[in-house]
């Protein structure tokens, strides 16, 4: 996804903003989400890859510029890896559990172990050890299936979705599943609080798209910075 690609989804999303919680709105609704979603995905851009911005991240980069940990830059010192770890965990606690009410990608059998690091939570308010833990040990093979996965479901859960119910309200009961389960942290309480004043339409919005391409746009830069160094 280049520059103009990245201009054009902006355009789209302000547009989808509009009409997300419109029912009769519904149909285009999920056409236009779909692709929006499916754009910031390897694996799910335009048929020739060109559009694809999770695999732009990657292509060319080396496995020491994806853990590179602390990172010097205005808006984050957390590394590449930890961009695409972060926006794929707040995405499955929000899709599955939040959205859909069910168990979380992560919850499937082996898929924690297959990231080889203990955190389960959404990696909000991590200490700076924490942060260098998971960016040197963490399994980029296992990442990126997991990645993948909850993209996969994302899509799915989005395709089902009828009229009327981007307008609902998250609810409660919910909410209190992702904290019972530590999905968020004592310390990222407030993450929950935001979430329980959203839409379905609303966590649509943001994270399962806006929330990736802020992180996406992020290890970018972190990208383009670091390879300037070579």
């Amino acid at each position: 996804m280049n520059a103009e690609q990245r201009k054009t989804w902006n355009e789209d999303h302000k547009r989808l903003t509009a009409m997300i919680l419109i029912p009769r709105e519904h149909k285009e609704a999920v056409v236009l989400l779909l692709r929006q979603h499916a754009l910031l995905y390897e694996g799910y851009g335009d048929a020739d890859g060109s559009a694809d911005y999770g695999e732009l991240i990657l292509k060319g980069t080396r496995e020491e510029e994806l853990r590179h940990y602390p990172v010097k830059s205005p808006d984050t010192r957390n590394s590449i890896i930890w961009h695409l770890w972060h926006s794929a965990r707040v995405e499955d606690i929000t899709m599955n559990m939040l959205v859909a009410g069910t168990g979380q990608v992560l919850d499937k059998s082996g898929m924690l172990q297959s990231l080889n690091i203990p955190f389960s939570h959404s990696g909000n308010e991590m200490t700076e050890a924490e942060m260098a833990k998971l960016s040197a040990e963490i399994s980029i093979e296992g990442l990126l299936a997991y990645r993948r996965a909850v993209g996969r479901r994302t899509q799915e859960i989005i395709a089902s979705l009828e009229p009327g119910q981007f307008r609902h309200k998250v609810d409660a009961g919910r909410i209190m599943a992702i904290r019972e389960q530590g999905a968020v942290t004592e310390r990222s309480d407030w993450l929950a609080e935001y979430w329980s004043g959203k839409t379905i339409g609303g966590l649509m919005l943001m994270p399962a798209t806006r929330h990736n391409f802020v992180h996406l746009n992020k290890a970018l830069r972190i990208k383009s910075k670091l390879q300037r160094r070579r």
